[in-house]
């Protein structure tokens, strides 16, 4: 069962695509949205994976015990 659907989201006034991603996957509404930066719906599905991908392979760092 997918836990976040991500799709890619057409501006009429832009003609630009932006993202919306959904948490629960079956959610109403979008979680989060982005501008409409993309000149198409492959480049902002790419860049989101892009993005998901560099981000869960360098974690951020943990904090000191100190600080928890």
């Amino acid at each position: 069962m997918p836990l976040i659907r991500i799709e890619s989201v057409e501006d009429a006034a832009s003609g630009r695509f932006a993202i919306e991603i959904y948490y629960p996957a079956d959610a109403e509404r979008p979680l989060v949205t982005t501008a409409p930066r993309y000149k198409s719906a492959a480049a902002a599905e790419q860049d989101t994976i892009a993005i998901l991908a560099s981000t869960a392979n360098n974690p951020a760092p943990e904090e000191p015990a100190n600080r928890r």
